[in-house]
């Protein structure tokens, strides 16, 4: 949606129950922004994570005896047989061989775009929470504004009933 495209809406037109049904909204797109915020930041962690192991794989380690992450949690010993290539996981279960440096490279781009990513997110969620804010402010002034209006008519309806017995 462009700027063109947006429109200013006088929140104090809108009746209470729709300002409480679009609070409702915004907190569920809230949440959800924030979840995908979390998963992206797992995400960027493990391809830092994978970028930084490669820098364990040099020529003079050839045949040596290490432990390779299968999982976070899960690693297997195996040897280091060709210190020039890695197997690399370029998603949906599809595996490519790689030099070491072009994997670093692939990694390096995959962390600088999930970056940019979570640029974008962490404004929409700012922005979203601003709008938040500003309809549960109105929502609350409309919410005082009844009570406000329901006591005063119910002190003018006791006065009057109170008049009509007299």
């Amino acid at each position: 949606m462009s700027s063109q495209d947006r429109q200013v809406i006088n929140l104090d037109n809108i009746p209470l129950q729709q300002l409480q049904a679009i609070q409702e909204q915004l907190s569920n797109e809230i949440q959800a922004l924030t979840n995908s915020f979390t998963q992206l930041k797992q995400a960027q962690a493990k391809f830092t994570d994978c970028r930084a192991s490669l820098d364990s794989i040099k020529p003079n380690n050839q045949g040596k005896s290490m432990l390779i992450p299968l999982t976070n949690s899960l690693y297997v010993q195996g040897r280091l047989s060709n210190p020039d290539r890695v197997i690399v996981d370029v998603g949906t279960g599809y595996y490519v061989e790689k030099k070491v440096a072009d994997a670093k490279e692939f990694y390096q781009r995959k962390t600088d775009y999930i970056k940019e990513n979570l640029e974008k997110l962490q404004a929409t969620i700012v922005s979203k929470q601003d709008s938040l804010r500003t309809i549960s402010q109105v929502a609350q002034s409309k919410a005082m504004a009844m009570r406000q209006q329901q006591l005063k008519e119910a002190a003018t309806g006791s006065s009057t009933a109170a008049e009509a017995s007299a």
